[in-house]
């Protein structure tokens, strides 16, 4: 929504992500349940009026606000990575900033405890207003991205949701077991430098599983790569692994590995080469006939370990 101050619309269009406070910004501020992994029990007397959570709210950005919090003569205040962008002038009263602080701001952030903004998303804590960014960065209740590779999807959700996501917006093959057969087909691969096949999903063990497999460049190299991916968080995937195999012409490659969690995006898991590694000229030899066709079947299993 448009503010009606083109300063402020011109700024929102170009957001900025602002790390967390470092070190001697945050005052005399207690971390230590940044890193605690037990919850906070919600307090029933606990309120925040929403006229103290405006005062933390950057005019520019819109983003909660961190120290070091500036201000101008008037008492304006704007975040710290807002204020170089403004060119040194506040942008609700264009004068001068300087370099003054808000302390009296910081200090009543200091004394804030704010709930998870997951909460709906199952997490009951509550954390000091400082150290909340970094939870909500690490909580185990925030949402997963949609790890749909064939677009730039923007759905967020728990699996439950991201599973029917899949299946009824992305069309995705989905399956059940632990092992699988795939025959990927492409022809005129050579004119191919970026390619990625349709998703799978398996259902095993009581969870999900994507299978991944795409084309793309290994430096001057042109090669397939296939992995899977876990959905749920790491340490749970680490309970599993699964194996791939792909062949033709009496060879054989085979690759073993531990599913990587959705948590890391496809290209993530793709760029760290952490999969089976097809070379295209040893993909087409799989492939058989003239070669000018890719025909390559990929078959492996997913099983939990003891």
């Amino acid at each position: 929504m448009a503010s009606g101050n083109p300063f402020f619309d011109d700024l929102r269009n170009k957001p900025e992500v602002i790390d967390p406070p470092q070190g001697e910004d945050l005052m005399d501020i207690n971390e230590s349940s940044a890193n605690d992994s037990t919850q906070t029990p919600i307090k029933p007397n606990l309120t925040v009026s929403s006229s103290v959570r405006e005062l933390l709210e950057c005019p520019v950005c819109l983003n909660a606000m961190y120290p070091p919090i500036h201000q101008c003569s008037n008492g304006h205040t704007i975040c710290s990575g807002c204020k170089p962008r403004v060119h040194n002038r506040c942008p609700t009263c264009r004068h001068e900033l300087g370099n003054i602080r808000c302390l009296a701001l910081e200090k009543v952030a200091a004394s804030l405890e704010l709930p998870c903004k997951y909460q709906s998303y199952g997490c009951i804590g509550i954390y000091p207003y400082y150290s909340k960014l970094k939870h909500e960065s690490q909580c185990v209740f925030r949402p997963y991205n949609c790890p749909y590779a064939g677009s730039e999807c923007t759905v967020m959700g728990d699996i439950p949701y991201l599973v029917t996501h899949l299946k009824d917006d992305h069309k995705v093959d989905m399956h059940s077991g632990s092992t699988f057969n795939h025959r990927y087909v492409k022809a005129n691969p050579h004119e191919v430098e970026n390619a990625t096949w349709m998703l799978t999903v398996f259902s095993c063990f009581g969870q999900y599983f994507c299978l991944h497999f795409e084309a793309f460049q290994l430096g001057m190299a042109p090669v397939y790569i296939a992995f899977l991916r876990f959905m749920g968080d790491d340490n749970e995937a680490k309970n599993y692994s699964y194996s791939l195999e792909v062949g033709g012409n009496g060879r054989k490659m085979i690759w073993q590995g531990v599913p990587r969690s959705i948590r890391d995006s496809h290209r993530k898991v793709r760029d760290s080469f952490d999969g089976l590694i097809i070379q295209r000229s040893m993909a087409l030899f799989f492939s058989g006939g003239d070669r000018k066709e890719l025909k390559l079947r990929v078959t492996g299993r997913i099983w939990k370990e003891q």
